[in-house]
């Protein structure tokens, strides 16, 4: 058979030939003249903690690391608060990393190579994972800076990345005998619990920090980890409703039951697949020319769908799944071969002079009701072991955790409505103590917008620099998005406390660079 390269080409986005560069100043501490007519309300705000997973560390750009920490969410807010009396101080774990440790490259270290935030870069821009050093690394044994020695209680903080609901109120979160072998061990966690043997958590650890105000914003890992996996409940399971909902009051209801004068405010979750992470790569990203779509229907389109057609003949599946597995090509854009874990398993008819067939036997072609996360784009047309004949998601189904198919994506939207009633619910049981900030419709309402302008800034929810909100992972915010989403939580807590909080000057924070060579 002939062999042909297939070349992949991620179409990231498109940028204008040029474009003025916005001058940002550093936030500065509030002066007399900006504090003027603030008040604080009925909330008290001398001691704000925050409790909460990668949207509360200040996680940006597949990483946490120093700039992206400095401009959390949580830090932003209380730069706000500082006019109602909160301190100018504001204490975080520091990850004292420029570039941090990327989450999102697997493995990671590459060799003695350490891979850390992404920059938009290259002549067509994309998102490229910058070099780091080795104080980057989440391992005390080689990194013995990785952990946090300083005073916990002190701490205002408590976001932690990548952790579900339930990983803040168990210590086997933070035990470092469970390192590399307990799914439930977070050495972001870790670093702050060290040596983790104790029976402290991340829930504990906030109330010992004795606050007078909190936000809390777990929970979104509980569906996003899972949908950015793919759907793949091995990499990271969907939270049943159930279980979140009593996880999270067990939560929101400890911390208040902790202090009688606590108050606080809780944030809902916005649609994830509205985000750039699930939408810059198409469904139909594989291009082809013609000669490779004609080979490609000869040594597999032809004989896989012939096999289709005599197993429906057979019965042994509906003429209705034959006709939506089959798989074509032809030049141009092509959509992605994937397995699809709903369709019937046919590897046991897969034998003799169908055995070459074995690797499709839940196989079809992506359609627009599938989603591929980012992540596939950097593994869409890379050819197994160099062979160009064996190419993921052209000839070779894409691993599960690449591809979200329909039965997954409501799986994981139904989740998510379930945990926004919990905590608008929360909210409303509680509600002289706790306010209720829609993050998820101040977003919606900016994609219905498609441009919004705060402080002579313009804002859009993409990546696209100098205006877009997102970071080069595409779900995370950038410290601009972040300030965006610091005047949802802020309008909420002046609704509920009698608060007079300015919101915030999103012209002092940094959107997405702009793309480098």
């Amino acid at each position: 058979m002939k062999k042909h390269t297939l070349l992949f080409i991620l179409p990231f986005m498109a940028f204008a030939c040029s474009q003025d560069v916005i001058e940002l100043d550093e936030p500065v501490a509030p002066d007399d003249d900006n504090c003027i007519s603030v008040v604080q309300g009925s909330a008290d705000f001398s001691k704000f903690i925050a409790i909460g997973s990668s949207y509360t560390a200040g996680f940006q750009a597949g990483a946490l690391f120093n700039d992206g920490q400095n401009n959390s969410l949580p830090a932003i807010l209380n730069k706000q608060f500082e006019c109602a009396g909160a301190p100018n101080q504001f204490n975080q774990p520091s990850i004292n990393t420029a570039n941090g440790f990327n989450i999102f490259v697997t493995p990671n270290p590459v060799g003695n190579v350490v891979l850390g935030r992404m920059l938009l870069q290259g002549a067509t821009p994309r998102p490229t994972p910058q070099v780091s050093g080795p104080e980057a690394i989440p391992n005390p044994a080689v990194n013995p800076s990785f952990i946090y020695t300083g005073s916990k209680t002190a701490l205002n903080n408590f976001g932690i990345q990548a952790i579900v609901l339930g990983h803040a109120l168990i210590p086997e979160t933070g035990n470092w005998a469970g390192a590399g072998t307990d799914p439930r061990f977070s050495p972001f966690y870790g670093r702050l619990a060290y040596p983790g043997t104790g029976t402290s958590t991340l829930l504990t650890d906030a109330i010992a920090a004795h606050g007078s105000f909190f936000l809390f914003w777990l929970g979104m890992d509980d569906f996003l980890l899972n949908a950015a996996f793919g759907g793949d409940p091995t990499k990271a399971p969907l939270t049943t409703a159930g279980a979140f909902d009593v996880q999270y009051k067990m939560a929101v209801n400890g911390l208040l039951a902790s202090n009688a004068n606590l108050k606080g405010v809780v944030v809902n979750y916005p649609n994830i697949f509205k985000m750039p992470h699930f939408t810059l790569v198409a469904w139909n990203a594989v291009p082809l020319d013609a000669a490779t779509a004609t080979a490609l229907t000869s040594s597999l389109a032809n004989n896989y769908n012939a096999f289709l057609d005599g197993v429906a003949a057979k019965g042994l599946i509906t003429s209705e799944e034959a006709t939506k597995r089959k798989i074509s090509y032809a030049s141009g854009q092509n959509a992605v071969l994937i397995t699809d874990e709903t369709l019937t398993d046919l590897s046991p008819y897969m034998a003799g002079p169908a055995a070459a067939l074995l690797p499709y036997a839940r196989a079809r072609q992506t359609t627009s009701s599938d989603i591929l996360p980012f992540t596939a784009g950097s593994v869409i047309g890379t050819a197994i072991g160099g062979d160009a004949t064996k190419v993921y998601g052209v000839s070779v189904p894409l691993p599960d955790q690449y591809a979200l198919i329909p039965t997954e994506i409501m799986a994981i939207e139904s989740a998510r409505t379930a945990f926004n009633a919990t905590v608008k619910a929360v909210a409303d049981a509680n509600s002289t103590r706790v306010a209720y900030a829609d993050v998820d419709q101040a977003l919606e309402a900016l994609i219905a917008a498609k441009l919004m302008v705060f402080n002579n800034v313009s804002i859009t929810p993409n990546i696209n620099p100098p205006t877009g909100i997102y970071s080069e992972d595409g779900i995370h915010p950038n410290s601009r998005g972040y300030a965006f989403l610091s005047t949802a939580i802020i309008s909420a807590i002046n609704t509920r406390f009698g608060s007079t909080l300015k919101l915030t000057d999103l012209s002092k924070y940094q959107a997405t660079g702009l793309p480098i060579p």
